[in-house]
């Protein structure tokens, strides 16, 4: 016997021996429009009566999906009928079954939805009778509950009291004893206990799911019967054992809020004004209003629309109107400025009881030449000054000793040359005391007296450091008498300034100076919080190769951390890392201690304030104001006029401009550079710098110099490969420095050779016009009489007529009477030709010069 004699026959009942299994066709439909044929097939129970007892029931057909359990005191089951074969064949069982299960569903859905009419009608009809009795005095003292509410009281009931208690049955079918005429009640979603599954036997035929042969009328009910009922299957029609699906706790939670919006759909209460305090800048947009003050932008602009202004949400509106706007809607007004965004540490002072000693910050400062860097090194045990090109200080550097009682001093050593005057002013802000070098065999010099001036300036104590005393012509005496021209006096003379007597070769007298300068800083009591967020002062900064931008500072109060976020000037970062003065890595620097900062965003200027702050958002904010304001600042122009303009035309066409790049290896440097050259200029030649930075020299650089005809000033800097090849290229000129004076004397030297020499006219003698006589076809010969001076052949000359200059000429021919002479002097006569002019009348003067050039000097 073949594998296919074993197989059923679709679409009819198989032949031979009645079997226990029925096989079928069941069509699939799926919701996104797909169908399937599967087969199936239907095992048969078999059922055992009792020895002589009647033949057992089947089964009775099964209820509606999605009708939960029903309650144990209901009989919802019809009577048993004695088992009979059935007349229909299985699958007119099985399509009249999913046809009568989806008419019971469907009539259920149509009353469950007429109950929820009903009752919603009922709700509101009740609210509206306690409204009309809320004046009315009760007699029994007693309130009505709706019913609607004690519904809602019997939802917010347990979920265990609920699964504990009897389902109700919500199909018609389900209570037969009901009376026809009585309204159900609410529908009630109850959750069900889920059934315990039942134990698949092993011959039991695999089960497959069947979709209903009717589909829902609608979309709606299509998705309402997807989501609220479980899919009815052939297995689940015939098989009573298996139990009700249970609903789910999301389910459960949307009917509630469902029928909470319906009950209170007809009474919702106008939410209360929110007042709120809406900030304000200058200058904002009505949509930004809007989002501030929570409100909608079209009643924004309907508002404004009713105050005469015809704007729209994009427009801006000033301070004053959007403080009536925010009046109008209840709101209260916060003014506030763009300033606000940066950061004020004035007002922010720190209480005494936070306050702990820190170490004193000394700058030396004096004449170039007389020894700073050189009493810094004996006091350090170093030797700094043999790294410095041209034996001076070029750069101001920060280092931080301890004394043999173990004392910390922070010192600053300033450049004492006349160019850096910033410098110096900022070394002067930034300490507790200045210790003034000066030279007892040179005395009081230009830059001693400057450095007098910003200490006093600053407001800081000062001590004198007489050096070199262990020359022969070493006089200390005479510098002190010289210091009381300059309202310097010292101790010695009965003044309250100390001085000293040192030799930084020999190191005397380096023990009484330490000294001085300690009961100088225990006199200040100087104190700061370390425990806090860090603010500094931007000592030095330059733009490294390797490191990127790095900045020398010394910390003023708090401790600056790894990891900090902070703004400096117009520019932002994260510290990477910290170096210390002797070239380690450290992981925070407390007050008074000079570090260098790695991890900037660009290279700030000397003088900027270093401030921690909270993140990089503030960070970034404070930057960009500031970078804004600087822009603004920079490009800022006096008001136009004809005679301003007029005078900027001419100032243009008479002054000749020198334009230069430079490129230095520091902040401070550069400064004093561009200060220096900028002092060279006068009225008729000026400075134009074009372009000025830290930094090696890049191909930038080049181009703009290239393209300008500028020369390129390199100060301790080199360009990079690709920007010398471009050099080279373009033959562009490069000049390289590392001493101040060289470059100022080089570049003081190119502006007098485009300048070109000095022109001075010298008068030597006067003539009057007496005759005119013929001489040639075209010339003309005058007749003069020599008034002052002397008169000589093709030395210049200048024809005037009243006092006005007809002609500038020369002299082509001179003669007296028939001869050519080479000069005659005044009180004769003589007859000229004038080169290149014909213009000459009797009366006219003609006055003769000579002109001497001079070597010009800035």
């Amino acid at each position: 016997m073949s594998d296919t004699e074993n197989k059923p026959t679709l679409g009819r009942k198989p032949l031979g021996i009645k079997r226990s299994v029925e096989a079928g066709e069941v069509k699939q439909t799926f919701s996104h429009g797909r169908t399937n044929k599967v087969v199936v097939e239907v095992k048969r129970r078999k059922l055992i009566a009792k020895p002589g007892g009647a033949e057992a029931a089947p089964p009775p057909p099964p209820a509606e999906a999605e009708t939960p359990t029903p309650a144990p005191e209901v009989k919802a089951k019809a009577a048993p009928k004695p088992a009979a074969e059935p007349k229909e064949t299985r699958q007119e069982v099985q399509a009249r079954l999913l046809r009568e299960a989806e008419e019971a569903r469907l009539n259920t859905l149509e009353e469950v939805n007429r109950r929820e009419i009903e009752q919603r009608k009922k709700s509101l009809d009740d609210e509206k009778r306690r409204e009309d009795e809320k004046d009315k005095p009760s007699d029994s003292g007693t309130k009505e509950v709706p019913d609607a509410v004690v519904e809602e009281a019997g939802e917010e009931a347990p979920a265990e009291a609920k699964a504990d208690a009897p389902a109700e049955a919500v199909t018609p079918e389900a209570s037969p004893d009901a009376k026809p005429d009585q309204t159900p009640g609410p529908r009630r979603f109850t959750p069900v206990a889920r059934p315990e599954p039942v134990a698949k036997r092993p011959d039991s035929p695999p089960k497959y799911s069947d979709s209903p042969s009717k589909k829902p009328s609608s979309a709606r009910e299509r998705k309402s019967d997807r989501r609220q009922s479980g899919k009815l299957t052939v297995a689940r029609a015939l098989n009573e054992d298996e139990g009700a699906r249970a609903r789910s706790l999301a389910a459960l939670k949307r009917a509630r809020e469902k029928e909470r919006r319906a009950h209170f759909a007809g009474k919702a209460q106008p939410r209360e004004k929110q007042s709120r305090e809406v900030r304000v800048p200058e200058a904002i947009t009505v949509q930004e209003l809007a989002n501030r003050m929570a409100e909608k932008g079209a009643d924004l602009v309907k508002a404004l629309f009713n105050m005469d202004l015809m704007v729209t949400v994009n427009q801006t509106i000033d301070q004053d109107t959007a403080e009536l706007l925010v009046e109008e809607f209840g709101h209260k007004i916060l003014r506030v400025s763009e300033s606000d965004v940066d950061i004020d540490t004035s007002v922010d002072v720190d209480p005494d009881e936070s306050l702990e000693p820190r170490p004193p910050v000394i700058a030396i400062m004096g004449h170039v030449d007389h020894g700073k860097t050189s009493l810094l090194d004996a006091l350090r045990g170093t030797d700094v000054v043999k790294g410095e090109a041209g034996g001076i200080t070029q750069h101001i550097g920060a280092y931080q000793i301890t004394t043999k009682a173990k004392q910390k001093l922070t010192f600053l050593d300033t450049p004492g040359h006349e160019a850096f005057t910033q410098m110096r002013a900022r070394g002067a802000n930034v300490t507790d005391i200045v210790v003034l070098v000066v030279a007892a065999d040179d005395g009081i010099m230009p830059q001693t007296i400057e450095a007098i001036n910003h200490t006093k300036a600053a407001g800081v104590p000062m001590v004198v450091a007489i050096n070199k005393c262990d020359k022969p012509e070493a006089n200390p005496q005479k510098v002190r008498e010289r210091l009381l021209e300059h309202e310097v006096i010292v101790e010695a003379m009965s003044g309250d300034v100390q001085d000293v007597e040192v030799s930084a070769m020999k190191g005397t007298g380096l023990d009484e100076l330490i000294e001085k300068i300690m009961l100088q800083a225990e006199l200040l009591e100087l104190k700061a919080n370390p425990d806090r967020e860090a603010e500094a002062s931007v000592i030095e900064a330059q733009l490294d190769k390797g490191r990127g931008p790095v900045a020398t500072v010394l910390v003023n109060r708090g401790t600056l951390k790894r990891g900090d976020v902070f703004v400096v000037g117009t520019v932002s970062g994260r510290v990477r890392a910290l170096i210390d003065d002797k070239g380690k890595q450290i992981k925070q620097a407390g007050p008074s201690v000079p570090v260098e900062v790695l991890g900037l965003g660009g290279v700030p200027n000397a003088g900027d304030q270093l401030n921690v702050v909270e993140n990089e958002q503030r960070a970034r904010e404070v930057s960009e104001y500031r970078q804004e304001k600087a822009t603004s600042q920079r490009t800022a122009t006096a008001p136009a006029s004809l005679d301003t303009m007029f005078s900027a035309l001419a100032d243009k066409q008479n002054v000749i401009e020198f334009p230069l790049v430079i490129k230095a290896d520091v902040q401070g440097s550069m400064e004093a550079i561009s200060t220096a050259l900028h002092n060279l200029s006068n009225d008729e030649i000026k400075v134009r710098i074009l372009h000025s930075g830290v930094g090696a020299i890049t191909e930038s650089d080049v181009t703009l110099a290239g393209a300008s005809g500028a020369p390129i000033i390199g100060f301790n800097v080199r360009p990079n490969a690709k920007a010398r090849e471009q050099i080279e290229r373009n033959k562009t000129e490069m000049k390289y420095y590392d001493v101040i004076y060289h470059l100022t004397e080089e570049i003081s030297k190119e502006m007098i050779g485009q300048w070109g020499p000095e022109r001075v006219e010298h008068v030597v003698g006067r003539a009057e016009v007496k005759e005119i006589f013929s001489a040639g076809k075209k010339d003309k010969a005058a007749g003069l009489l020599v008034t002052d001076g002397f008169i000589k052949k093709g030395i210049n000359a200048r024809l005037t007529r009243e006092d006005v200059i007809v002609s500038q000429t020369t002299i082509a021919s001179l003669r007296r009477f028939k001869d050519d002479i080479d000069e005659v002097r005044g009180g004769l006569e003589c007859g000229v030709v004038l080169a290149e002019t014909n213009d000459v009348k009797p009366g006219d003067m003609l006055e003769v010069f000579e002109v001497e050039e001079r070597e010009r000097t800035l």
